[in-house]
């Protein structure tokens, strides 16, 4: 389970983090992965609404010192 893509989104605040995943998305392929880290504590909420409202798989959602990565399967 390798990423195809990462994206830094930390020290951005909602919405920012949400918008870029979803623009990185478009330029990756059905069943790509990407990792996101994110440190805006509304993404906690915005990224796994984001991937339900978008028919993205969430794979993977942890948190270390402050810093939540997000594994995400485009569908």
């Amino acid at each position: 389970m390798t990423p195809k893509d990462t994206l830094d989104a930390t020290g951005l605040l909602c919405p920012l983090p949400v918008l870029k995943l979803r623009k990185r998305l478009k330029s990756l392929e059905v069943g790509d992965l990407i990792a996101m880290q994110a440190d805006d504590p509304a993404a906690v909420i915005d990224v796994p609404h984001f991937c339900a409202e978008a028919g993205h798989d969430l794979v993977e959602a942890k948190e270390a010192d402050g810093v939540q990565t997000y594994i995400i399967r485009k569908s």
